[in-house]
């Protein structure tokens, strides 16, 4: 999710993004619907096993299990939760990122400490996470001019975009200074990382998010995986109010019990099968939706590269195209503002929106850390200078064609 505009004011208005439903799906809902049964079963539990077996395919360590969530947050902070995160720890994150990445760390007790952009990029730096680190680790401040102090116990790197962290230095740093590592990847399937291994089987748990505008839609659901078969049960146990045993059959089975026992004060973070159905179908079809999204993007970056105006998003082989966040250059932005250009765009019926606001410059972190903007000034010029245009499979090129004029406009006189 992000800030911006869908705005559909003329029949031929196009939206930043649509999911790509289809009759498959459709039949998918209607069979759940007439079973008589819409909330967690079946459906959840083979959607589990093939989400796993597919990200297992490449893996170097295959997740040991799935476990289908209501959301990549909730996913976050059950993951967070099973590495034992906690008061008087700090969870390192990028600015450059969603609210959810941060405020799961926070809903525990623990504190998010920022981490800025690498040069002329979208993701996390590693020196930058590396220094933040070991100043924690010493018991100082995350940063020279304040913020959270504590045990440096997680980070969470985010793939933006589809594109895949260099995970390697990640992790390295998470070894030396002896903090988990939670892949967010709600931007990320099916990415590949720059060695072809999946996004979100790299860290000790990955999370995928299933919102209505990610590369595979359930509406809304997520999914964790790990190889470390605990903290999938771990995550099973309290995504469901902390019952001891699985409980979905009990209105169902004759001969389910109907006696459980709560072993811990959990969640309600359970996908219903009514969206798990739906979620099957989109998994059998991510190649399919890769390919229509990587011909749009192409289409962009035909259109804007090697001119002064734009600069076309980093990209590597096994990206997933999920956004395609095009950058102004100064040649345009001394001309026009960003935040122009967004409006511009709209009137023209183009949904455009921006990714991301960073999160050191939100009135909770900013007040609570006492942080400044210029305090992360790679993550400020990303969002400065950002608009990301519509990418979905079912765009036709006539439509990218439209959002490229409609661009290229903008540098006209």
């Amino acid at each position: 999710m992000s800030v911006g505009s869908m705005r559909q004011d003329t029949a031929d208005a196009i939206p930043f993004a649509r999911p790509f439903i289809g009759q498959e799906e459709e039949e998918a809902v209607l069979r759940v619907m007439r079973s008589g049964w819409l909330t967690t079963a079946g459906e959840a539990l083979a959607f589990e096993r093939e989400f796993a077996a597919r990200l297992g395919e490449n893996a170097v360590d295959p997740p040991a299990g799935a476990a289908a969530v209501s959301s990549a947050t909730a996913g976050l902070h059950l993951a967070l939760e099973a590495c034992g995160v906690g008061a008087g720890d700090v969870v390192l994150v990028p600015s450059y990122t969603f609210a959810s990445t941060a405020e799961v760390a926070v809903c525990l007790g623990a504190e998010a400490a920022f981490i800025d952009c690498a040069e002329d990029s979208f993701l996390l730096d590693a020196e930058n996470l590396e220094m933040t680190a070991r100043r924690l680790s010493e018991g100082k401040t995350a940063y020279e001019t304040g913020g959270p102090s504590g045990r440096p116990r997680a980070v969470i790197p985010v793939h933006f975009g589809g594109l895949c962290c260099d995970m390697e230095a990640v992790r390295g740093i998470a070894r030396d200074y002896g903090m988990a590592v939670i892949e967010d990847a709600a931007h990320a399937f099916p990415a590949y990382s720059a060695r072809g291994v999946p996004a979100g089987t790299l860290g000790d748990a990955g999370v995928f998010s299933f919102y209505s505008t990610k590369t595979l839609t359930t509406g809304e659901g997520g999914m964790v995986v790990s190889p470390n078969l605990e903290i999938i049960k771990r995550v099973s146990l309290m995504r469901m109010h902390g019952i001891d045993r699985s409980v979905w059959n009990r209105y169902t089975d004759a001969g389910a019990s109907w006696r459980y026992e709560v072993a811990e004060a959990g969640y309600k973070y359970n996908l219903p099968d009514i969206l798990a159905a739906i979620g099957r179908v989109q998994l059998r079809r991510a190649d399919d939706l890769l390919g229509k999204r990587r011909s749009i993007a192409a289409r962009y970056d035909a259109a804007f590269s090697g001119g002064p105006f734009f600069s076309v998003p980093p990209t590597a082989e096994g990206d997933a195209r999920h956004l395609y966040p095009l950058r102004l250059n100064s040649a345009l932005s001394e001309r026009i503002s960003r935040d122009e250009c967004v409006w511009k765009l709209q009137e023209q019926g183009i949904g455009v929106s921006v990714h991301f606001i960073p999160l050191h410059t939100m009135p909770y972190y900013r007040k609570r850390y006492k942080l400044k903007a210029r305090d992360f000034p790679r993550a400020m010029d990303a969002f400065s200078r950002v608009v990301s245009l519509p990418l979905w499979p079912g765009m036709t090129d006539g439509q990218a064609d439209r959002v490229i004029e409609a661009v290229l406009g903008l540098a006209l006189p």
